[in-house]
């Protein structure tokens, strides 16, 4: 038995965004499979519905995805937590859409667990989403979170009230079971007091 077969998610609904042409495929893939294995359902969503290319290493065409739901027909009250994957041009792309910041905005002002990885955490800034919390990112982040409110730090895994946040692929194995854990743990009291 697994670490995540010992959390029962069984009727949990987790929503996994990607971006065309840039989500890093490891950084979607593994999370998704971690949260399938504890019982979950995964839902892919994207900025359109059908097949997304996914990236490796920013640079390298990785495997195609199959997305069942926009980021504009969504709504975070149907979901019990959201992860948001890594990748440059991935990150960069969502934190500029407004649909998904808006999405990722609704888990936080719920309570509900966001993970996010890597480059993940731009698109928890544009949400407004770090202020007054600790997490970690890609070391290239670290201004960015501190400039957003945001208390940066270099570790593997980092939870804070249900926002659970990694460095980069290297550290997936922990970044997974966290995830299982908070969404387990379900809706957390405090949130952010910068969130609108």
């Amino acid at each position: 038995m697994t670490d995540n077969q010992t959390h029962h998610l069984t009727g949990k609904k987790v929503a996994f965004l990607v971006a065309e042409k840039g989500t890093d495929y490891r950084e979607l893939v593994e999370p998704l499979k971690a949260v399938q294995e504890a019982g979950a359902e995964g839902v892919l969503l994207s900025s359109k519905v059908g097949t997304v290319k996914t990236k490796r290493k920013d640079s390298e065409e990785s495997g195609d995805i199959q997305v069942q739901h926009t980021f504009a027909d969504a709504s975070s009250s149907d979901y019990d937590a959201v992860v948001i994957p890594g990748g440059t041009v991935g990150a960069d792309r969502m934190r500029m859409d407004e649909d998904a910041v808006a999405f990722v905005k609704g888990f936080v002002e719920e309570g509900k667990p966001v993970a996010s990885i890597c480059h993940g955490p731009w698109v928890l800034i544009e949400a407004g989403a770090v202020k007054g919390r600790k997490l970690t990112s890609f070391k290239s982040l670290k201004t960015d979170i501190l400039n957003a409110g945001g208390e940066w730090v270099d570790e593997e895994v980092v939870v804070d009230q249900g926002l659970v946040t990694s460095r980069g692929p290297d550290d997936l194995p922990a970044f997974n079971r966290k995830l299982v854990e908070e969404i387990a743990e379900g809706v957390h009291d405090r949130r952010l007091a910068g969130v609108n």
